[in-house]
């Protein structure tokens, strides 16, 4: 019995003591991750003084001017290590025959512009996966980051057909061009292109792919912020010839050059 009081009165007077130690190496636990986070936070402002784009995601939208057209994109990058990140993005985009411009009666008759000789609009919507590479960072805040893209993916064409106003047996109707109304298509009388309103319960999808590699320049003062251009070249193929214009030569295979205005947000 005196054995067990002694025992008791041994782990009474040791308990505290191991407690005060636990609480100790706690305390001690905590103060390293605390000196830890503030060496991370350090090193983060320290960078970003220094020019270097560091970050986990970032999120950018872009405008374009194409070769052939136009288009705007959205883009997700996930950051992998310090000069690579993932890209993810969607992108919309419209394909314009090169001569559509230059066909001689393109312009104001008597109502709505029109192009000449044009039986579709050709739009792409693209979903594509890449990779960007830091080729060169800012070197300090004023400076400017240099990026090179490459990407791939699918690119679903749409095909919307295009309507005119034309004078049939004295009568204004809205016509796209089919064989049974094909002369009145070319020779008219026409009054102008019908809106961009029509047709789009008529799309026709053809499917493809693209690739584009571009390179990438960042002028934005602050880290967290996205302010950039773009220059780059794209190709894309699709399964079949692609009605644009008349007395023309169907494409299968575009290829074109391209400039975007870059804005967007980092964290």
């Amino acid at each position: 019995m005196k054995k067990l009081a002694l025992f008791v009165a041994a782990i009474a007077f040791t308990a505290p003591l191991f407690a005060q130690d636990s609480t100790a190496r706690k305390k001690d636990r905590r103060d390293e991750r605390r000196e830890e986070r503030r060496r991370k936070v350090n090193d983060l402002i320290r960078q970003e003084e220094e020019g270097v784009l560091v970050y986990k995601k970032q999120n950018i939208f872009g405008v374009q001017l194409r070769t052939n057209g136009y288009g705007f994109f959205y883009e997700i990058g996930r950051m992998k290590s310090q000069r690579n990140t993932s890209i993810y993005s969607i992108g919309f985009s419209e394909i314009k025959h090169r001569k559509e411009d230059k066909s001689p009666n393109t312009g104001f008759v008597f109502g709505n512009p029109y192009v000449y000789g044009k039986i579709n609009n050709f739009y792409q919507l693209q979903l594509g996966f890449g990779q960007q590479h830091i080729l060169g960072q800012k070197g300090n805040k004023n400076g400017v980051a240099v990026s090179m893209l490459y990407s791939g993916g699918l690119s679903l064409g749409l095909l919307r057909p295009y309507y005119i106003d034309v004078e049939d047996n004295g009568n204004s109707r809205s016509i796209k061009y089919t064989q049974q109304d094909s002369a009145l298509f070319v020779d008219g009388p026409i009054f102008g292109g019908s809106g961009i309103g029509k047709g789009w319960g008529e799309l026709k999808i053809k499917p493809g792919a693209f690739a584009r590699t571009a390179l990438r320049f960042d002028y934005g003062r602050f880290n967290e912020v996205v302010s950039g251009i773009e220059v780059g070249l794209s190709v894309e193929f699709y399964s079949s010839k692609i009605p644009i214009l008349l007395f023309q030569d169907d494409k299968q295979l575009y290829f074109q050059g391209h400039i975007a205005i870059l804005f967007g947000r980092r964290k």
